[in-house]
């Protein structure tokens, strides 16, 4: 029997049955380590066991943080307000304390006035980075302004998965709270009339370890199906409150792309593994964090591309193009958005979340969230964009219900929610029916050589990257051979070719996306590419001769080395395969 077309595979994707998932999803809150979300998840599991996977649900222990009750005192009134996971609890009477005006709350607005004991006020969304500035600086409490009327639940931890030894101390030290955009307008004008204004916070949060769930489901094929390479394909099932949207359409889109798949598994190449995680909304990425280190080896010898799904199907979220992938998945990303959509992919950098717990292994990335709000100026649509923004991004967020009651299933479009999961569709059996993975790394190796050109414009002659540009083009010539020999490459040939692409990304991810090394997770903190080398930039603000300069540059030799390691590395498995097919390295 014939593989069916990408078309054929595409055309499947049955609108009606993901809406019946979705209004089960509708009836279950499904915060991490609660009965609701295991009893949810356990319907994923017999709608994947149905379609032939092989599943497990897993219990672990995870660090979870539940918001219970927020509250600011302003004059002897409550004003409407939430706390967050992993603020700090307020003492029994409450947070008393003088309130300071920092705005953003950037690393400027900090660094500007002693906030020692006092409860910063910032505009914007709680997040992780305003979090440890506050902890850092000595602040005794947050108070977040919402960008419009709606309150926003967020994890404000700034440690990726559940703590260690080493990173527990790095937790929210302040009680930390939320209030709408009114609310903060009224307080901001009472202390223009009152700089000595103080106010009270209360904040109750059930910080501890839980047990959480994981549901794994397997479709390998072959003799040596516990060998076998697969396609890792996940999303988180927790949620706040219902979640119907977030994520509960991420959850929709990953059983129909499984159910559609495992119908023609006899034309796979590869395996699929599918995980839907807890612990991601109140736990900081804890269930996938802990699969990555209890799986490590597997997931080193196996896993070949992480796709990851995130609030698909939501009512209005038209902007498809501004998802995000790794820069050698660009091209496939590109091919299945322009497909569906219309619209051209703008090459957005995955950005640290979504349970993106793979990379120091070496797994590249393709998707996070799919669909976004499109540029309205009104703020109301923009509050997840604020939190996760960054790079050239057209899309402002999935929705002024995301991370609060209103994510119900009245914000779902079933005609988005068909369109998203086709482009998941797309993807999905490309990485597992290709023959050779759509993996580009002359793509990787332009994008490498653009970021080290602006990082030298940036330094000047302070620090050379010349060798590094070197083996960036070298990579790219050798890429670019590859891919030219791929389209004409026989079986035995593509075996190599792929094991020599997998060699590639684990050499590369990981100094594209972290600075620690292979077994640790970075913190939960917005990094540029090639995170590593971006303190580059900083020399052009210091005195050559400072203590300052001097320590900077230590560091920047010891990054170099590390991304000139990882370059000779991909360049030699790219020059032993070349080899191996009867071709010259050129």
């Amino acid at each position: 029997m014939s593989a069916p077309s990408l078309k054929a595979v595409t055309e499947a994707v049955d609108g009606p049955l993901m809406m019946r998932h979705m209004r089960l999803f509708n009836r279950y809150t499904k915060v991490a380590g609660t009965p609701t979300e295991l009893e949810s998840l356990r319907y994923c599991e017999g709608e994947m066991k149905s379609y032939g996977f092989t599943t497990e649900i897993i219990l672990h222990d995870a660090y979870i943080s539940i918001p219970v009750k927020g509250e600011v005192i302003l004059d002897g009134r409550a004003l409407r307000a939430i706390t967050h996971s992993f603020s700090r609890p307020s003492p029994a009477a409450g947070l008393m304390a003088e309130v300071v005006d920092l705005g953003p709350g950037t690393a400027a607005d900090f660094a500007r006035q002693d906030v020692t004991g006092k409860l910063v006020l910032i505009d914007g969304i709680a997040n992780p980075a305003a979090a440890l500035r506050a902890s850092q600086a000595g602040a005794a409490g947050q108070i977040h302004v919402s960008p419009h009327e709606h309150l926003h639940e967020m994890c404000v931890s700034p440690v990726w998965g559940s703590p260690t030894h080493e990173t527990v101390d790095r937790l929210p030290k302040t009680v930390i709270v939320q209030i709408p955009f009114d609310e903060g307008q009224a307080l901001r004008r009472r202390r223009q009339e009152d700089p000595s204004l103080q106010v009270t916070l209360h904040a109750e949060v059930d910080t501890g370890w839980r047990k959480t769930p994981i549901l794994v489901a397997d479709l390998m094929t072959g003799p040596k199906a516990q060998e076998q390479p697969y396609i890792f394909y996940t999303g988180h099932h927790d949620t706040w409150y219902y979640g119907v949207m977030d994520n509960g359409g991420a959850n929709a889109t990953m059983m129909e792309v499984s159910r559609i798949a495992a119908l023609h598994r006899s034309a796979w190449q590869r395996g699929l593994r599918v995980v839907f995680w807890s612990g991601h909304s109140q736990g900081r990425y804890s269930s996938s964090s802990w699969y990555s280190d209890k799986n490590w080896e597997d997931i080193d010898a196996r896993a070949l591309v992480h796709v990851n799904v995130d609030s698909t199907g939501g009512l209005g979220n038209t902007v498809v193009g501004d998802t995000s992938c790794a820069a050698e998945l660009r091209p496939l990303a590109a091919e299945a958005v322009m497909a569906y959509s219309g619209q051209t992919f703008n090459n957005r950098r995955q950005s640290r979340a979504g349970d993106q717990s793979f990379w120091g292994i070496g797994v590249p990335g393709i998707f996070q969230n799919m669909s976004e709000q499109p540029a309205s100026p009104d703020a109301e649509t923009n509050a997840s964009a604020s939190v996760f923004g960054g790079g050239n991004r057209v899309g402002h967020g999935t929705g002024w219900w995301w991370h609060n009651p209103a994510d119900t299933l009245d914000k779902i479009d079933e005609a988005i929610l068909v369109r998203d999961t086709k482009i998941y569709m797309h993807a999905v059996w490309r990485l597992l029916t290709d023959r050779i993975l759509p993996l580009d790394y002359a793509e990787h190796a332009r994008y490498l050589a653009a970021t080290l050109k602006e990082l030298q414009d940036a330094a000047g002659p302070r620090f050379d990257l010349s060798l590094l540009l070197s083996r960036a083009a070298r990579l790219e010539a050798l890429a670019s051979q590859l891919n030219a020999l791929s389209q004409t490459a026989d079986e035995g040939s593509a075996e190599t070719i792929n094991a020599t692409l997998k060699a590639v990304s684990r050499a590369l991810v990981p100094v594209d996306y972290t600075e620690k090394d292979r077994f640790t997770q970075d913190p939960a903190l917005a990094v540029g590419a090639y995170p590593g080398l971006q303190p580059i930039r900083q020399f052009a603000t210091l005195d050559p001769d400072s203590d300052a300069a001097k320590f900077l540059h230590v560091g920047m030799m010891r990054t170099h080395n590390r991304t000139a390691t990882a370059l000779a590395e991909a360049i030699r498995a790219l020059e032993a395969c070349l080899h191996t097919l009867g071709a010259t390295p050129r």
